[in-house]
């Protein structure tokens, strides 16, 4: 029986939760342009919401110059920046109140340094005063796209894999999805395993705009040995059968990835191309500017007729995007 849901991410946000970017030995170089996108973007959300940022203790007033005055800055110990990953998932219970869902990160299946990652969500929670509840399963919020009406999206790459849970089976899993996030339906894509940190998050890849329709990440003249190439096309027929809960068909609109060969500056093996990472915020949608127009012209297109309502706010981002995230990566929203 369901305990919990989850609302759609385009329900009202009291705040929204970003983390900020703590290591030169995780970004190198690139730390100081990765802290600008950041900052960038908590600026842009705290126009027409609350923002909290977390930092190390010893970055509190370098975030705080760098963020403005809109937004709240506070101490917690942290790894890295990917919030929706080591953050809490928050849903309703039955009577209305607020909990936050701790998903036990470790690292996307132990591939990065995750000690004090591993304790952001009870940090939040404790600062929130929201209750935090357990899982029990290992998942990143990254890994779980909801439409608020009880069908989810998911890759059996990052969910289903030993990894995370080696015990465990589909089974297994949508229970615990059902029981903590009010879930009916899980519709399941293959994914791809093993070849990005997240083993292929789906929220790059696959994102409700509305209950029955999803904004499918599209590669640009796909190579049929590009695994991720091959990954969408997997994904776009498995959706083209698949039905919600309700038993409704899926409405799929491809959102084209940028045209690389007119984006500006070098980029290394990393680099996200998607625009499929978008943040749905009050009154808003974040969108990843890559610089190249035509593609960034398009993608604002394509969101804004699925986000009626909703301005288009776009942000640059390719620093963060070195790291194999984006905007959605970075953010997680405490809903009203």
């Amino acid at each position: 029986m369901t305990r919990y849901v989850m609302p759609a991410e385009s329900a009202p946000h009291a705040r929204t939760w970003l983390a900020w970017p703590a290591k030169e030995s995780v970004w190198e170089h690139l730390l100081p342009l990765v802290r600008d996108d950041v900052a960038r973007l908590a600026r842009a959300i705290a126009e027409r919401e609350p923002v909290t940022v977390i930092a190390r203790r010893e970055h509190v007033d370098q975030a705080r110059l760098a963020c403005g005055s809109a937004v709240e800055v506070i101490p917690a110990p942290l790894d890295d920046l990917w919030l929706r990953d080591t953050g809490p998932t928050f849903a309703r219970a039955a009577d209305g109140s607020l909990i936050g869902i701790d998903f036990n990160f470790n690292g996307w299946g132990q591939k990065a340094e995750f000690h004090m990652d591993a304790k952001v969500a009870r940090k939040v929670l404790e600062n929130a005063g929201i209750e935090r509840v357990i899982a029990p399963i290992v998942a990143e919020g990254g890994a779980l796209e909801v439409d608020g009406a009880g069908t989810m999206l998911a890759t059996e790459s990052s969910l289903i894999n030993p990894n995370r849970n080696p015990d465990l089976r589909h089974e297994d899993i949508e229970r615990a999805v059902a029981d903590l996030l009010g879930i009916g339906k899980i519709v399941w894509l293959q994914g791809v395993a093993d070849e990005d940190v997240t083993d292929c998050h789906v929220d790059a890849f696959a994102r409700f705009a509305s209950p029955g329709v999803i904004l499918l990440d599209w590669p640009v003249d796909p190579d049929p040995a590009d695994v991720f190439a091959r990954a969408a096309a997997k994904a776009r027929s498995r959706l083209a059968e698949a039905t919600d809960v309700t038993g409704r068909p899926f409405e799929i609109v491809e959102l084209p990835q940028p045209n690389r060969a007119d984006m500006p500056g070098e980029r290394g093996m990393d680099f996200l191309y998607s625009y499929a990472n978008f943040y749905v915020g009050n009154d808003a949608v974040y969108l990843h500017a890559y610089g190249d127009r035509r593609s960034d012209d398009r993608a604002a297109g394509i969101v804004a007729e699925q986000f009626p309502g909703r301005e288009v706010v776009r942000i640059e981002y390719n620093a963060v995007a070195e790291g194999g995230g984006g905007i959605h990566c970075c953010t997680q929203q405490q809903p009203i």
